[in-house]
This record gives structure tokens, C-alpha cells and sequence, in this order.
């Protein structure tokens, strides 16, 4: 009865994190994607199964989960290009102002 436990423990805990590591190659751009669609899915799947078609509920939950994904995704870049920009725009100041005297 023990070994049973440790093997059913073993096996939600691989099932766990298999699907983790299957994301350690993919791009940030890919991971918000798939991390919507696969929200977006779940989701849609239990507001379908309420409404009467799990099915048509994932497919749109899914859909509405990926356009979700893209955009955090656009807005992360946007930002990330933002904070680069005002580094470089810091630096500059910096040299400008001992170059000056200042």
C-alpha cells in the first residue's frame, strides 16, 4: 500500500513538471501564448460546461486566452524597449554632464 502511494505521488508530481520543462526552450513570446491559450482554454471550458458545450467554450476561451497572451506580450516588450531607452537616454546625461564640468 506504501509503494502504491509513492508511485501515485511520483507520477502526479512528473505529470506536474513535464509540462513546465517543455517551456525552459521556448521564447517569452511563445510562453505568454501558450500560457493564455492554455488559461484562456480551461476557462472557456468551464463556462461552456456550465452553459452546455465544453467544447465551443474552450475554443473560444482559447482563442480570447491567445489574443490575452500576445498583447501582454507586446505591452512587456513596449516596456522593456521603454527602460532601455531611458537607460541609454541616463547614460548619455551622465557622460554629457562630466564632459561639461558639471
Amino acid at each position: 500500500m506504501g509503494t502504491d502511494m509513492t508511485l501515485k505521488h511520483i507520477v502526479r508530481v512528473a505529470a506536474l513538471a513535464l509540462p513546465l520543462a517543455a517551456c525552459s526552450d521556448m521564447s517569452a513570446t511563445q510562453q505568454r501564448a501558450l500560457t493564455g491559450t492554455t488559461g484562456g482554454a480551461a476557462g472557456g471550458a468551464l463556462i461552456g460546461a456550465i452553459a452546455g458545450n465544453a467544447g465551443m467554450g474552450a475554443a473560444i476561451g482559447a482563442g480570447a486566452g491567445l489574443a490575452g497572451g500576445l498583447l501582454y506580450d507586446y505591452h512587456k516588450k513596449t516596456e522593456a524597449s521603454a527602460y532601455e531607452r531611458g537607460v541609454q537616454q541616463g547614460s548619455q546625461s551622465q557622460k554629457s554632464r562630466s564632459s561639461s564640468g558639471y
